[in-house]
């Protein structure tokens, strides 16, 4: 791992005494002190590993001097410190590389969680079903807020498809390892012989998008005005009311003419002309999800899969770190801690190793 530099751990802990210092200026805006308190909060907890590193260091430095001292048993006492030093030290200096490992900007955001049934019938829509829930399991063991915004029900219980709106804290960054095909094996309760079944249903987490502000600039616009008229031409103003807008960009057109003053109808051209964009943002932006979603889900066969559900065995298995938890029942009632948590640091461990490739 990088060993991260005695400057840099000194430009993080003067960057919050900086930020301390200006959040205590009497004279700060609502705004600017809001700003700096969003500021301040991202980088206490780094300052705070950073802090720990530098104790550690000189610690191990204070120690290091001892075990050279001529009384046997202190420099003894000072090897056996120095070595839980060092195991302390690089767990802490673990820590603090990854806080400052860059992060998704979408890690904060809410996410929409969309189950769908894959292969397997009825029983794979009775899985995602079992899924669904278990992800409302979750979400209520961290105070996240679960909402169901639309589900297509299967003729004998659990759902062809759910989307749910989970809120709160973090969501995202907890959530987004769960997207991909998820396979169950067990003994369908329709099923008389006894065999086992198995079939998948595809998950997809995707950060929502949050509200698009759609601002217009004056350049992107040609205003054309001109006299309205009415029914065969009949002239309805005498004056140049009608208003005319052409978005350049985009080539939309909006027509106004419906009231005499020429300003009111402009400021409705342009209401109505920023309705359309906005618009036309929310279906490029759907576009995009429709396409992050099929290329995290795959097909839905039941030979792709992220995580195996094994009732048999009363086992999981998340293929893709090559976890086994014997835990079924505890993980379907919403117990999903030890698997996120697993799969987050398995993804910084290869975020770590790829910057010390690049180091």
């Amino acid at each position: 791992m990088t060993k991260i530099s005695a400057e840099r751990i000194a430009a993080i802990e003067a960057r919050r005494e900086e930020l301390q210092q200006a959040m205590s200026a009497g004279d700060l805006a609502p705004d600017a002190f809001v700003k700096l308190s969003k500021d301040y909060a991202e980088i206490e907890p780094v300052a705070a590993a950073a802090r720990e590193v530098r104790r550690l260091r000189d610690e191990a430095v204070s120690l290091a001097e001892m075990a050279n001292e001529t009384d046997e048993e202190l420099r003894q006492m000072a090897a056996d410190e120095l070595v839980e030093n060092q195991a302390m030290l690089e767990a802490a200096e673990r820590d603090l590389a990854v806080k400052l490992l860059p992060r998704d900007a979408a890690d904060e955001r809410a996410a929409m969680l969309e189950i769908r049934a894959g292969t397997g019938g009825d029983e794979a829509a009775l899985f995602a079903g079992d899924l669904l829930r278990m992800y409302q399991r979750y979400a209520e063991a961290r105070g996240w807020r679960f909402e169901l915004i639309s589900a297509n029900a299967s003729e004998i219980g659990g759902y062809k498809e759910a989307i749910a709106s989970v809120t709160g804290q973090g969501v995202f960054a907890r959530l987004k390892f769960e997207s991909g095909v998820h396979r169950v094996q067990r003994v369908p309760a329709t099923e008389s012989g006894g065999r086992i079944h198995t079939s998948a249903a595809t998950v997809a987490v995707l950060p929502e998008a949050e509200d698009v502000d759609v601002v217009i600039d004056d350049k992107d616009l040609r205003i054309d005005v001109y006299r309205s008229s009415g029914p065969g031409g009949q002239s309805v103003n005498t004056t140049d009311s009608a208003v005319r807008i052409t978005h350049i960009p985009t080539g939309l057109v909006v027509i106004q003419q419906d009231e005499k003053s020429q300003h009111k109808n402009k400021a409705k051209a342009l209401k109505v002309l920023r309705t359309r964009l906005y618009e036309m943002e929310r279906e490029r932006l759907a576009s995009e999800r429709a396409g992050a979603r099929k290329s995290m889900v795959g097909s839905g066969d039941r030979s792709e899969r992220i995580r195996t559900y094994n009732f048999p065995q009363g086992r999981v298995t998340d293929h893709r770190i090559n976890l086994t938890l014997h835990r079924l029942p505890e993980i379907l009632e919403g117990q999903l801690d030890e698997l996120i948590g697993a799969l987050i640091a398995e993804d910084e461990a290869e975020r770590l190793a790829s910057l010390d490739e690049s180091a």
